[in-house]
């Protein structure tokens, strides 16, 4: 059997130690491919190719056996949090 999602989730957790990580199965069951959304503090100063290579290397064990990684998010937790809704000045034609 291929590799599998828990195999894929385990091996980002214990690299990156993320504070959100959603992995999902793209391949229809069969762990060839994956699509991963990790939140983590070790991406902190860190560009978005050192991000990508950080997320490549936790799982370079098993690339060997994986035909295909989609980093969606590899961003740090002040980079999840909501971002506030900006201001708009109310129009001056209705005052």
């Amino acid at each position: 059997m291929g590799v599998t999602k828990e195999d894929v989730e385990a091996a980002v957790a214990a690299a990156l130690s993320p504070t959100h990580l959603v992995v999902t199965d793209t391949s229809g069951g069969c762990g060839a491919s994956y699509e991963i959304e990790v939140v983590s503090d070790k991406f902190e100063g860190k560009r978005l190719l050192e991000r990508h290579r950080m997320v490549n290397t936790a799982l370079a064990p098993h690339m060997a056996e994986i035909h295909a990684v989609s980093i969606k998010k590899a961003i740090t937790p002040a980079q999840a949090q909501p971002q506030p809704e900006p201001v708009v000045a109310a129009d001056k034609a209705q005052a």
